[in-house]
Parts: C-alpha cells; sequence; structure tokens
C-alpha cells in the first residue's frame, strides 16, 4: 500500500520504517527541512537500536521523507497522523493534531479516490470522532465514511526496543469510525499473520494505549512505594521482597515440565530511582487531567504521579547519608537517558537528581553511552563535565550514582575495586550485588 505518515518523531519514523521494511511504499512527512536531509541520507535523527540501519537499507527506495504534505496525501491510501500531542499542564495540547488535520482536509478537498485518516498520536478518547474527524469534513467539505474514513491506531513501542516491538507486535489495535475504516486499517498490517488483531471504535482504541501506559507506571510507583518503605523499617530489601513476589505463579507460570516463564512484566515490579521518558509521565498526567474536566477524579494515578515526582530525591537522601553537605563533594553520574536503549532525555529522573547537585555545590561528571548529546542540550551552561568513557567517569570521584541500566555499566563493580579510597555507590536500578561492594547504597535497601 501506498503510505504517509505526518510527523518523523520517534513514533512516526519507527512506524514509517518498519512499515517500508514491511513492503509498503512510504512518505515521512515533517516540517524540518534538517530531519527530512537525514532521514533521505538514510542518517537517523533519534537513537534507536537497529532503526538506523533498517532506514539505510529503505531510503530512495520504497521510502522517501518530504516536506510537502500536499503532495503525500495525494499520492497515498492510507495517511497517519504521528505529530506530537505534549502536556501543557492541564491536558494534551492538540494544536498539531489540528492544523495536520485541516492540512490533510484541505488535500482531501481535491482528491477524487477514497482515502483512510488514522490517528497514531496519543489521544484521550473521543479526539479522534470529535475533533479530528469534524475538522477534516470542514476543511474538505466531504463526508466521513462516505468520501473517506477515520481510523485510530495506537502503537505499543518501548523505547529501545522500538523495531523489535514493531516488527513483532503482541496486538494490533484497530480503531475506526465505520466497518470500510476498519477494513483498510487492517489491510495496513496483513504482513503481520497470527498477531491478535483487536477491531473497535476510536475512542475504544484511544483508551486502550492510556490504560496500558497507566497500568505500567501505577506498577512502577507501587514497586517504589514498597521500596521505600523496605528501606525506612530495615534489615529489608525491596530486591529479595519483589523476588518473592515475583515467584507468584500468577506472575510468573509454571509449565507443565517445570520450567518457569518470567514476564517482561515483572520487570515493572522493582524499585527504582523513578519513571521517566515521553510517553508514562505525560500520558498519566494526561488522563487524570481528562477524569477531572469530565469528573472523574483519578486518585490512584495522581498517587502514582505524587510517588514518581518524589523518587529521585531518594537518590539524593542516600546520598546524604554519607555526605551532609555537598558543597565540593564530586559525585560521577552514570546514565542520563530516562532508561536504557535510548537517548530520550525527556522526563529522566536525572534532571531533578543533576539539578539538586549542582544547586548544592557538588562536582558534577555525567556519563551516558549515547544521550550525551541531548544531555550537553538539556544542562547547557553548566559546570557539569561530560565524560567519553565509564573508566573517566569513575576517576578522582568520592561517590556513584547508577541512574540507568545500562549493560556497560555492569563492569563498574569490577573497576571500583581498583580504586583506592572506593567511592561510595548510590545503586539507583539496583544493578549491583551489595555484598561485592564495600561502600554501598541502594533504592529499598
Amino acid at each position: 500500500m501506498k503510505i504517509s505518515i505526518i510527523g518523523t518523531g520517534y513514533v512516526g519514523l519507527v512506524s514509517g520504517v518498519c512499515l517500508a521494511h514491511k513492503g509498503h511504499q512510504v512518505i515521512c512527512v515533517d516540517v524540518d527541512p534538517e530531519k527530512i536531509a537525514k532521514i533521505s541520507q538514510g542518517v537517523s535523527p533519534i537513537y534507536e537500536k537497529g532503526l538506523e540501519d533498517l532506514l539505510g537499507n529503505h531510503t530512495q527506495k520504497n521510502l522517501i521523507a518530504s516536506t510537502d504534505l500536499h503532495k503525500a496525501v495525494l499520492e497515498s491510501e492510507v495517511s497517519l497522523i504521528a505529530v506530537g500531542t505534549p502536556f501543557d499542564g492541564s491536558g494534551i495540547d492538540l494544536t498539531y493534531i489540528k492544523q495536520v488535520s485541516e492540512q490533510i482536509g484541505s488535500v482531501l478537498k481535491e482528491k477524487p479516490s477514497y482515502h483512510l485518516v488514522v490517528v497514531k498520536s496519543t489521544v484521550v478518547p473521543g479526539t479522534t470522532d470529535t475533533v479530528v474527524l469534524p475538522i477534516l469534513e470542514q476543511a474538505s467539505g466531504k463526508k466521513a465514511g462516505v468520501d473517506f474514513g477515520v481510523g485510530m491506531n495506537p502503537e505499543f513501542l518501548r523505547e529501545g526496543e522500538a523495531v523489535e516491538d514493531f516488527l513483532n507486535p503482541d496486538r494490533i489495535v484497530v480503531g475506526g469510525w465505520d466497518a470500510k475504516s476498519q477494513d483498510l486499517l487492517e489491510k495496513v498490517y496483513e504482513g503481520f499473520p497470527g498477531v491478535p488483531v483487536l477491531k473497535t471504535t476510536n475512542s475504544t482504541a484511544e483508551m486502550i494505549k492510556y490504560t496500558s501506559n497507566c497500568l505500567l507506571s501505577t506498577l512502577i510507583s507501587f514497586s517504589n512505594e514498597i521500596g521505600n518503605l523496605c528501606a525506612t523499617m530495615g534489615n529489608v530489601d525491596a530486591l529479595e521482597v519483589m523476588k518473592g513476589v515475583h515467584l507468584d505463579k500468577r506472575l510468573s507460570p509454571i509449565l507443565p515440565d517445570g520450567q518457569r516463564v518470567v514476564p517482561v512484566l515483572t520487570t515493572y515490579l522493582e524499585a527504582g530511582c523513578g519513571f521517566g521518558g515521553s510517553c508514562f509521565p505525560k500520558d498519566v498526567k494526561a488522563i487524570i487531567a481528562h477524569g477531572l474536566k469530565i469528573g472523574q477524579p483519578m486518585e490512584l494515578l495522581q498517587a502514582v504521579i505524587q510517588v514518581n515526582s518524589r523518587q529521585p530525591m531518594e537518590m539524593i537522601a542516600l546520598l546524604k547519608k554519607h555526605f551532609p553537605t555537598l558543597q565540593d563533594v564530586r559525585v560521577g553520574v552514570l546514565g542520563l537517558a530516562f532508561k536504557p536503549g535510548t537517548d530520550d532525555m525527556r522526563e529522566s529522573p536525572a534532571i531533578p537528581i543533576i539539578e539538586h547537585l549542582l544547586k548544592q555545590g557538588a562536582k558534577v561528571k555525567a556519563y551516558d553511552p549515547v544521550a550525551r548529546h541531548e544531555a550537553e542540550k538539556c544542562f547547557a551552561d553548566t559546570e557539569i563535565i561530560f565524560c567519553d568513557g565509564l573508566t573517566q567517569a569513575l576517576d578522582d570521584v568520592d561517590v556513584l550514582l547508577v541512574l540507568t541500566r545500562w549493560s556497560e555499566f555492569s563492569e563498574v563493580q569490577r573497576l571500583i575495586k581498583e580504586r583506592s579510597p572506593q567511592p561510595l555507590l548510590v545503586d539507583g536500578r539496583r544493578m549491583f550485588d551489595k555484598h561485592q561492594i564495600t561502600k554501598y547504597e541502594g533504592i529499598g535497601l
């Protein structure tokens, strides 16, 4: 099929490249000419494992990038809207959604053939039908369900594993204004045999996305609250507590041959220094705001956000057990991205932690395998030293804060023993054996 994707951010670019890999003819559209130039050269403007290799295989073949939305919509059968929907404090900002909907509608006005418009951006329930659809009808002068279709197709991509998740999905949710919209959207995914397809309304498809992210966020904040309680009680380790919980066969089923299945879900049931990224914080806040707007308070989810907003300061509290004043304390920060496998700094726990360290007069150096460029923008005009490698980050520090679970950091346990005196290690992701490090503090311990 011929597919245009409007917006080449994280969701749009991954979707475009992977759909091209599945054999579709894809046009990726963006207003930023620099991003379009990079994509056209096979260079990904974002870091995502495997994405650039796949992009290089398809760019200028069955994937092209363009700033010309008009031409892209005219020459495609399906348009996916994948623009940003930031949270502005009171709700999601639909500015870009509305702009793109109007632009697509104006093209549909002169397009003689049927066209399907699909919202892939994360939007609160009702947005596709009550915001996007009316704008399309008004701008085109045509009728939804007759002259064009309207669908909603949420993504369930984990940053760092997005290419793998797209190419090997566990589900495909097909929302549609009518059966014709659903059927055409389902055709986009014909190259994914055996994957469960849920056909539903646009509003339900929108809600599925939010519910999924809210559940995972709740599991994390639940684990962090339990971890903080364990640390306060003393002589209780949240890591061992959660291992005991994970052995519940409802969480990790036991097969007939005695083998135990350990689902990825259990990784969300581990104490840490908080969740971040472009999805969880934004989506939970957005659904809270949406609930309040329609008269349904979301008290549990409000607590999820409150716990998460406090969690980074647990790292500071552990540090202050050993350094009551942080003035001139030399701190090495390991990990800046909100999770491994990405350079995404959005809502990363590293941001409030580093800001607090600097405010308290600490001397900070930091290392992340891929997020340095984003971190330098985030911490412009500060005195942070950004390191080129792990060894440099460990040199001449009083304390190490581990904030991201990069596999490369597993070497820290060995490297730290070579230093005298050994720095304090504050483990925000419980990566290390507490018995193997002389001076150790960990979340939930």
